[in-house]
């Protein structure tokens, strides 16, 4: 067992695993220390890509599985919160949809003091982690850690969603990624071969083999170590020991939205009033430290069908399942290489606008309260999310013992704003699944008539909408003194103490997350190497 490194990276998500690959790969002269709660190893569940169905709906060793604070705005209801635990983080649970945002998203942090966070600046980063397996191009790149991939089956009733929405007018769009994110079409994937590619596996197989980085699994980090104002170590549990690691040059924390936040505070650094109320002594009090937290939430259209392609509970599917086994296990084919959310896009709530505002995910089983739900028979499921909601919301602690959940207060619905662009995508959903390529299934819808109005959408929105699993923004990256961390990304106030994950974000996204947390890594590392961002830019676009 270790007791001191030249880096300790607290949490091995996307953001985690990055960040340490690169410090290691960079300098062999240097001992990275990687903590994580979890467990070292994925299960073969979360090798599988449909497992997905069953990883996100429970707690486990692979799941924490939060609930929010009830939602004034969802009728008082308890959101379901699942991020993933061990190595390879949410990346172990989600699924596996590669998706950077818009553009503008960036252009929107260097315009709010976050220099060296533009597009041009953060483009690079996305080209250098990327394995594109449809090769390279301005946009794309290859030979990167990240297996990015085509689904490897056809399923008819996916390429019937597709058709289905361009039947109402949305053009096909095969790469979001692309020039232009608008449109609809089928997701890449983190995939290699039919199997889930994990930011554990891209970013730390290879590095497992380097003397100069270490996992240090099962272990709950409890504190951040300060002499001063510079940080100089851990503490962590593991296996019911109290330990402690010592840093010679930075620690950096990688806990993800929740994860981060909570041990801020759990160290003394945070809201003072807050910490004082649980008797944590204060070090610095940095009032934004979980505050500012976003996310998309979801509204869902569920329907049973009985159609090739579908999945559901059902001795049939059940069935199906044990059968595709073998073809998975030894070609990486057949129906457990699905995503189950296989298709979607990008549309505006409103034609005015001048990018889209709204994303579509389209699931071939009924995913009723994130699958917790059953219904028997087979079925599917269109999502509609907000992509830039207004709300925002906090995390706090509801102990100082950072084995306790954290609070979780995401205020969904708190700026009406959201609940109307919700009700115009629920009416895009519902039209897209009207049109001639879906209406001939004949499915019976689960809630709601396929025909409801703006006062019958919104009520069904407050009784089940719900995370779509995004949670962003509670350490916030500015140029202001009132952020969490700089641009650089050290946290205010502090030496030898960054962050690289989501909770940077003084923004949401316009879509999925794991991508832009390991861009957020892959800069990290070179913020923390010293590399000029705009000299590598140069090297990797030319």
């Amino acid at each position: 067992m270790i007791e001191s490194a030249d880096y300790i990276v607290v949490g091995a998500g996307p953001g985690g695993c990055a960040v340490a690959s690169r410090l290691a790969e960079a300098r062999a002269d240097c001992t990275i220390a990687i903590l994580e709660t979890g467990p070292a190893n994925a299960s073969l569940l979360s090798d599988i890509p449909l497992g997905i169905a069953a990883l996100v709906a429970f707690r486990g060793r692979h799941n924490y599985a939060y609930q929010t604070v009830p939602q004034p705005g969802l009728n008082g209801r308890r959101g379901f919160q699942p991020r993933g635990r061990g190595v390879g983080g949410s990346s172990l649970i989600n699924a596996m949809i590669y998706i950077r945002g818009q553009r503008e998203d960036y252009d929107g942090w260097a315009d709010a003091g976050c220099t060296g966070w533009s597009w041009s600046e953060v483009l690079p980063y996305f080209r250098r982690a990327e394995d594109n397996g449809r090769g390279a191009d301005a946009l794309h790149g290859t030979g990167g850690p990240l297996r990015v991939e085509d689904l490897r089956e056809d399923n008819p009733v996916t390429q019937a969603f597709v058709k289905a929405a361009q039947q109402c007018g949305y053009a096909y769009n095969p790469d979001f990624n692309g020039p232009l994110q608008e449109g609809v079409g089928e997701y890449q994937v983190f995939q290699k071969a039919g199997r889930r590619f994990s930011a554990a596996r891209a970013y730390l197989e290879g590095a497992r083999k380097r003397s100069n980085i270490v996992i240090i699994a099962d272990a709950q980090c409890s504190g951040v170590v300060f002499e001063g104002k510079r940080a100089v170590g851990v503490r962590y549990r593991q296996g019911g020991a109290e330990r402690s690691l010592t840093v010679r040059q930075e620690v950096i924390l990688a806990g993800g939205s929740f994860g981060t936040p909570q041990l801020l505070m759990a160290s003394g650094v945070g809201p003072a009033q807050h910490l004082a109320s649980l008797g944590i002594p204060v070090i610095h009090d940095l009032r934004e430290v979980g505050a500012n937290l976003q996310d998309h939430l979801d509204y869902t259209i569920s329907a049973r069908a009985n159609a090739k392609g579908l999945f559901g509970v059902s001795l049939g599917v059940v069935g199906q399942g044990i059968g595709a086994f073998g073809p998975w296990k030894r070609d990486g084919r057949g129906m457990l290489t699905t995503n189950v959310a296989e298709a979607g896009g990008f549309v505006k709530s409103n034609p005015a606008f001048h990018r889209p505002d709204l994303q579509l995910h389209f699931c071939l089983g009924i995913v009723d309260d994130h699958n917790r739900k059953l219904h028997l028979g087979r079925g599917y499921s269109l999502h509609v999310c907000a992509l830039r909601p207004h709300s925002r919301g906090e995390v706090r602690l509801a102990s100082a013992d950072m084995r306790a959940a954290p609070l979780i207060d995401p205020k969904f619905l708190s700026d009406e704003r959201d609940l109307e662009t919700l009700v115009a995508g629920a009416k895009i959903s519902q039209r897209i699944l009207a049109a001639p390529a879906m209406a001939s299934m004949r499915a019976k819808l689960v809630y709601g008539t396929g025909r409801d109005e703006d006062a019958q959408l919104r009520e069904l929105i407050r009784a089940h909408a719900d995370t779509i699993y995004h949670p962003v923004g509670t350490c916030r990256m500015g140029g202001d003194a009132g952020s969490v961390v700089d641009p650089q990304l050290r946290v205010r106030g502090f030496a030898g103490l960054r962050v690289a994950d989501a909770s940077i974000m003084p923004s949401l996204v316009s879509g999925n997350t794991q991508a832009p947390t390991a861009m957020i890594g892959e800069k990290a590392a070179d913020l923390i190497l010293g590399v000029n961002a705009r000299e590598e830019s140069e090297r990797l676009i030319t």
